[in-house]
């Protein structure tokens, strides 16, 4: 794999990466105003948990998009 071709994986799939990331932000910061619930963040923090969320997605798509050029 070339820089090229991670550059462009990395761009065309950005977009997925940042809309799971704000809305699972939106979806459990609700959720852990509203009921007080931490069950299932990742060391309690809604943050790193809508990070870690979002970072699986942009990488799961990245690979999505290379297999789909091959």
């Amino acid at each position: 794999m070339t820089l090229d071709l991670l550059r462009f994986l990395l761009i065309k799939s950005a977009g997925v990466g940042i809309g799971v990331f704000v809305g699972v932000l939106l979806g459990l910061g609700y959720r852990r105003r509203s009921s007080g619930k931490t069950d299932g963040l990742l060391a309690g923090s809604v943050v790193l948990t809508a990070l870690a969320v979002g970072a699986a997605a942009w990488v799961t798509m990245m690979v999505i998009t290379w297999f789909g050029m091959r």
